[in-house]
């Protein structure tokens, strides 16, 4: 007898689609169950308006959010970065897989590096995180360019190249890789010049709270370290009272000596978007064993950060 298949909670998009694609693939293999994608419109994908305008936080997820709770999916996958960082208590954040690359990178006409861009250069980003470190690093090191606020998907965003509106665009290396399309960057921004978004390259799959067995068979596909290392993201993200819109990058890495893995590094940037006020700290300690420990970390950091006046960088503070 045919087992009943799953449901999986999926935006509509591409990138959405093949992320979730993967996932599907994953959970069939460690349920011995047939996953079925259940496409949803969100606000954030029919929303025209800048990210920054209609809210940021939830804007691609409360609608998966209600179909799980209405029963009408069994499971959802986020991309990480988008979701609220305040967890539902009747809604389990049951696995997040290994991360995927987390940097941004740039699709550039005749295939230029950022530091090669001509004078006056247009850089096309939906992003006020990516805007402040782009601007804060063409002032620190003598670059003249032009950030310009851009939405769409991925070939919108590429298009605008291609077709001459602009001399690049920032994407994240995450999605580019699931959809098969890395071989179209023309540069790795370091992480020293842009930190990513908290939770950036992770994915999030989500279901009922009470669901004990779903629960347990979606924590197969749980990665520690990438749970502890966004969890400390994530909460600096909290403890800033920021939203995902908001222009806070954020970054856990490990430092290992040769082989052996001694310590986390949590680094975090605020800053305004025409990059001429940033405020950029890090802090470094034992790689964190449990939950609390890796929201322990993010919350100290951003206390420095709050004292160093990274608040007055942030515009309007989520509530």
């Amino acid at each position: 007898m045919t087992q009943k298949a799953l449901r999986l909670g999926t935006r509509r998009s591409r990138l959405a689609m093949a992320q979730s694609g993967q996932v599907a693939d994953a959970v069939s293999q460690v349920t011995g169950r047939p996953v079925e994608l259940v496409a949803i419109t969100t606000y954030g994908d029919v929303s025209k308006e800048a990210l920054a305008q209609i809210g940021g936080t939830g804007v691609f997820v409360t609608a998966l959010r209600e179909a799980l709770l209405k029963g009408e999916v069994d499971f959802a996958v986020h991309s990480l970065k988008d979701l609220p960082t305040g967890q539902p208590d009747v809604l389990a954040l049951a696995a997040i897989p290994e991360r995927e690359d987390p940097r941004d990178v740039i699709v550039a006409r005749d295939a230029l590096k950022f530091t090669d861009l001509p004078r006056g250069a247009r850089i096309g980003t939906g992003s006020p995180r990516r805007m402040a470190q782009l601007n804060a690093y063409a002032r620190g090191h003598g670059l003249d360019i032009e950030t310009v606020p851009i939405r769409g998907n991925v070939d919108t965003r590429i298009g605008f190249v291609r077709d001459g509106v602009l001399d690049a665009v920032v994407l994240a290396a995450a999605g580019l890789n699931r959809i098969g399309r890395g071989d179209e960057v023309t540069d790795f921004l370091s992480v020293d010049t842009v930190l990513p978004a908290p939770g950036q390259g992770a994915l999030a799959i989500e279901c009922a709270a009470d669901n004990a067995d779903l629960v347990a068979a979606l924590g197969e596909l749980d990665d520690p370290f990438t749970r502890v290392a966004v969890t400390a993201e994530r909460s600096l993200l909290a403890a800033l009272e920021a939203g995902c819109s908001a222009p806070v990058g954020a970054l856990a890495d490990l430092l290992a000596d040769g082989q052996i893995v001694k310590e986390m590094r949590l680094r975090g940037i605020v800053g305004t978007t025409d990059g001429t006020r940033t405020v950029q700290l890090s802090t470094t300690g034992p790689v964190p064993e449990t939950y609390d420990q890796a929201m322990a970390l993010g919350r100290e950091l951003a206390a420095e950060m709050l004292a160093q006046g990274a608040a007055g960088l942030m515009g309007e503070r989520a509530q």
